[in-house]
């Protein structure tokens, strides 16, 4: 299991790389509502943090294996950057609906990105096999402790920003930026409420954390938080030991959160970025006056994605 310390060791590692990200009042939801801007942050997603933690403690001869690692394209850009900065090789196996622009992104970092697979599982499977058989060091996006100690940090600067938080809302996929920031916060403010969102087609942690089986077709806008959860992933007994709660949210609603934080709020953000001010916008979680930081998770969109929910 992860630690509190592994995230302080963490927040200490990566601190000369990345600067903390804004916590950005959000007038319109409620006077007591923040935005954890991370699509402030480099590469524009919190995914940076995990990557650049995990990457950074690898000794020399992992590195020298060079990375690969299975990406809808934030982790990808996050890894590729990382990887840039030790002087390793990166390899990015991303599904063939992955949009262009995180495509460059990879690209753009000096990773090699590859597009395989119609779906994030079978890229996954994909790039563990490859990892098995080239000797690769593998780079999880989420069932790793280290990555999940760098999303950690994210819960650190929450409450060294806003030490009286009384509820953190945060986007749900493999659960790695849950089980992060659910441990930090926790550990600093045990009596403050974590919720994770999920897209309603993609429910996998929704369905771990309440025992149901609804079904999961990832055809979303929240393309970031597609996919299944590998078997036996440590991020599920965080989640559910950590986390308070877990609710969903409908396309309609993410792509009505999309407009509201391009026209309302004034920043371009993913559809997996937002799923926290949907739930919030429609009271899915309600607007009750508590002190709520609410985590902006992305904000990589493709002009297609942009015109679609315009």
């Amino acid at each position: 299991m992860v630690q509190f310390t592994d995230i302080f060791h963490a927040q200490q590692r990566i601190k000369p790389y990345l600067k903390p990200t804004p916590l950005e009042a959000a007038a319109h939801l409620g006077k007591d509502i923040w935005l954890k801007l991370e699509n402030a942050n480099k590469t524009h997603s919190f995914k940076i943090r995990g990557a650049l933690n995990t990457i950074l403690a690898l000794d020399d001869a992992a590195r020298e294996k060079g990375m690969i690692a299975a990406s809808s394209g934030n982790h990808a850009q996050g890894v590729a950057y990382a990887a840039h900065l030790v002087g390793a090789q990166a390899q990015i196996l991303m599904p063939k609906h992955t949009p262009q622009k995180k495509v460059k992104g990879v690209q753009l970092y000096g990773g090699e990105a590859l597009l395989y697979g119609d779906n994030y599982d079978e890229t996954e499977a994909e790039a563990l096999r490859r990892a098995r058989v080239e000797g690769k060091t593998y780079i999880s996006p989420y069932n790793d402790a280290a990555i999940i100690a760098g999303t950690g940090t994210i819960g650190l600067e929450i409450v060294e920003s806003l030490p009286d938080v009384e509820r953190v809302l945060v986007c749900v996929s493999g659960g790695g930026l849950i089980s992060g920031v659910a441990l930090a916060i926790k550990a600093l403010r045990p009596d403050c409420t974590v919720i994770g969102v999920c897209a309603e087609s993609a429910p996998s942690m929704y369905n771990a954390f309440k025992q149901t089986k609804l079904p999961e077709n990832w055809d979303t806008l929240a393309e970031a938080l597609s996919g299944g959860i590998e078997e036996g992933s440590m991020t599920v007994p965080i989640v559910q030991e950590s986390v308070d709660d877990i609710v969903l949210v409908s396309e309609e609603q993410i792509a009505a959160a999309m407009r509201f934080m391009l026209g309302t709020q004034g920043w371009l953000v993913e559809g997996g970025g937002c799923v926290c001010v949907a739930a919030l916008l429609h009271d899915i979680v309600p607007r009750d006056g508590k002190i709520t930081a609410a985590m902006i998770s992305g904000g990589n969109v493709d002009l297609e994605t942009l015109r679609q929910i315009l």
